[in-house]
Formats: C-alpha cells, sequence, structure tokens
C-alpha cells in the first residue's frame, strides 16, 4: 500500500510540474510582442515646425544707446526680405561661427559666436560700415545674446 501511495503522490507531483509549466509558456507566448506586419512599412518622422513668438522683446543695442526708430507698424518685410522683427537663421559660415559686435564693423571687438542653424531676431539695421551691410540680431532664448553680424551669413526663416 505504501508503494501505490508514493506511486500516486509522484504522479500528482509530475502532474502540477506539468500544468505550471504549460501555464508558464502561455502567460510568455501572451505577453511576447506580436510580430510586426511585414505590409506596413515604417512611417517618416513628422517634422514640427515651432512658429516664432507672437511677442518681441524690446531690445537696447548693447552700447546703451536708445534704439532707432523702427519703421512704421504698416512696413512689413516681403517674405524672404531681411527686416527688423524677421527671424533668420546663420549659415555659411564652415563650422566657424558668425561674431556677434557691440557696434557694427570689422573694428569692433566680438562679444559672441553665433553658429549655423542657430536662430535669432533682427532688432535693428540695417547699417553699412567696411563695404558689409549689418544687423543687430538678439537670440530668442538669451536676450544677452546679442550683436551685431555681417548678413553675408544671414538666411531668412520663411513662416510657415
Amino acid at each position: 500500500m505504501k508503494h501505490i501511495f508514493t506511486t500516486w503522490t509522484l504522479l500528482g507531483a509530475l502532474g502540477l510540474a506539468a500544468v505550471l509549466m504549460c501555464g508558464t509558456l502561455l502567460l510568455i507566448l501572451a505577453l511576447r510582442p506580436a510580430d510586426p506586419d511585414p505590409n506596413l512599412a515604417p512611417a517618416a518622422p513628422a517634422l514640427t515646425l515651432i512658429p516664432p513668438p507672437t511677442s518681441t522683446p524690446h531690445v537696447f543695442p548693447p552700447t546703451g544707446a536708445p534704439p532707432s526708430p523702427t519703421p512704421p507698424a504698416t512696413a512689413t518685410a516681403r517674405p524672404g526680405e531681411l527686416a527688423v522683427g524677421v527671424y533668420i537663421q546663420i549659415s555659411g559660415t564652415n563650422g566657424e561661427g558668425l561674431r556677434l559686435r557691440p557696434e557694427p564693423g570689422l573694428d569692433s571687438q566680438p562679444l559672441a559666436l553665433g553658429y549655423d542653424s542657430e536662430v535669432f531676431l533682427v532688432a535693428d539695421g540695417p547699417q553699412h560700415v567696411d563695404n558689409l551691410t549689418w544687423w543687430l540680431l538678439v537670440s530668442p532664448y538669451d536676450e544677452a545674446r546679442s550683436g551685431w553680424a555681417a548678413a553675408d551669413f544671414l538666411s531668412v526663416i520663411d513662416a510657415p
């Protein structure tokens, strides 16, 4: 009789182990990620254009001089035209950066560098010095990063 009880105990333990293993296998199969549909192509990442801020901060030139008169409110720049109130992007410096100066002109010592693809707001200008056209640029994220820069390395950002 002892032999039968031990056999039934062993069979019961084996049966319980088999049930637990099957349950674990089913749980693993249920939780694994589904295979991707081979008919679906990966989606291209979306490009989000962030419009510029609607208010323009009042910025004085770094020299402390009063700001030059701004054009009348009815005067607006044509699309793609460099003008006060337009957002620009620095380009074409080949990684050297664009020197931002306290005054327009090559004799003025640089205050900071603006890097390719960096965006600025045109706050004043144009000034024609040293056979170059200069514009006062202000970073929309840090007003301390401002200065006069040559127009040769500025491109207007067109609004969507």
